[in-house]
């Protein structure tokens, strides 16, 4: 006689908003409806978002990914060539024109904003503080938009507490989208302390997308046994999404790129599960990711919603007619994150 092994309970807390945002779905439209309108290759500087199923996933319908414009081979330089979600600094549309290259650039446009309110800074006579994090795309971009010696960068509350700048009473700041919004007020609240003359930019530096999926995560983590984040190592804003999970109470906060890099000894016994996607997520693999708990599990869907997201940027001029297939509007469809059933609301 077969006995029916009994699974274990499992509340899964489903945070909303989560996964894509509207200028990461902009950036994997703009690859598509390139390769629609000029063919492969369409040649990407850097990586379009965060995310290797994404950035796979458009390789195999041609597009090429390259860190530099010079290694965009001569023969295909009648190509497109596309600037990351994450935006460049100006030398690389520079460079792109003395190239002769077509470039499409894919910044989203809450990273515009802030390379506009960084210039406002600079052009009203300002020293320029950028808070975010050494190294990373955006932060590069953004430093990419001013004159040499015309921005500091600065990461935390000690960094701000060594900064010595020239003129301390005209200094403006800006800050990286992806941040932590509680780090960053403590890095702000810094700076005002020590610099009373400090100039905020015109409106808050951090996206709309970021704020939302913290406060989701933050309310869903209280008592969760794990809270798993969907994101990639390499991306900013799912990296503080598994700090915001710990310190709202989540007893152990993890980032996962696949459901099969899941360790089930390391997780053992649980009997709430947070989960919530990087802004660079698909939809896709947090399906991927509740189908695998399902299968250990009698996993129930509790939707944490916070907040409703309508915000939608328009593609570029070039490409607005040009018209996608059904298989190509299925597979973009596909990756976009998508309201999911739950069982029932817990906020």
């Amino acid at each position: 006689m077969n006995l029916q092994v009994m699974k274990p309970p499992l509340s899964i807390r489903l945070c909303g908003p989560r996964g894509f945002c509207a200028g990461v779905d902009r950036a994997i439209q703009i690859v598509v409806l390139a390769l629609k309108a000029y063919g492969a290759p369409v040649y990407v500087r850097h990586e379009i978002v965060h995310n290797r199923y994404v950035v796979e996933g458009l390789e195999a319908k041609g597009a090429v990914f390259v860190e530099e414009l010079d290694e965009i081979p001569a023969e295909h330089r009648s190509q497109p060539v596309v600037f990351s979600a994450h935006g460049v600094p100006k030398s690389v549309p520079e460079d792109a024109v003395a190239r002769n290259l077509f470039y499409l650039d894919a910044t989203c446009p809450l990273v515009s904003k802030v390379h506009k309110q960084a210039m406002r800074h600079q052009r009203l006579g300002r020293h320029v503080v950028l808070i975010g994090h050494a190294g990373h795309p955006e932060v590069i971009g953004t430093m990419g938009q001013l004159p040499l010696g015309t921005v500091s960068l600065v990461e935390t509350v000690d960094d701000v507490d060594r900064y010595a700048p020239v003129d301390p009473d005209n200094l403006g700041y800006v800050t990286q989208t992806t941040l932590s919004v509680d780090d960053t007020a403590g890095v702000i609240a810094r700076l005002q302390q020590r610099f009373p003359n400090l100039t905020a930019p015109a409106a808050d530096s951090i996206c709309y997308a970021t704020t939302n999926r913290q406060e989701a995560v933050k309310q869903a983590a209280p008592g969760c046994d794990l809270f798993i984040i969907v994101g990639a190592p390499n991306s900013s804003n799912s990296k503080r999404l598994v700090e915001v999970a710990l310190r709202a109470g989540a007893k152990r906060s993890l980032l996962v790129q696949r459901a099969d890099e899941l360790d089930w000894a390391d997780i053992g016994p649980i009997g709430t599960l947070g989960l919530s996607a990087g802004a660079s997520a698909p939809e896709v693999i947090v399906d991927e990711i509740i189908a695998a708990f399902k299968a250990r599990f009698d996993a129930r869907i509790e939707l944490a919603i916070t907040a409703e997201e309508t915000e939608n940027f328009l593609v570029n001029r070039e490409l607005r007619s040009v018209p996608l297939t059904h298989e190509d509007m299925e597979w973009v469809n596909g990756v976009r994150s998508v309201p999911a059933q739950p069982e029932k609301s817990i906020l």
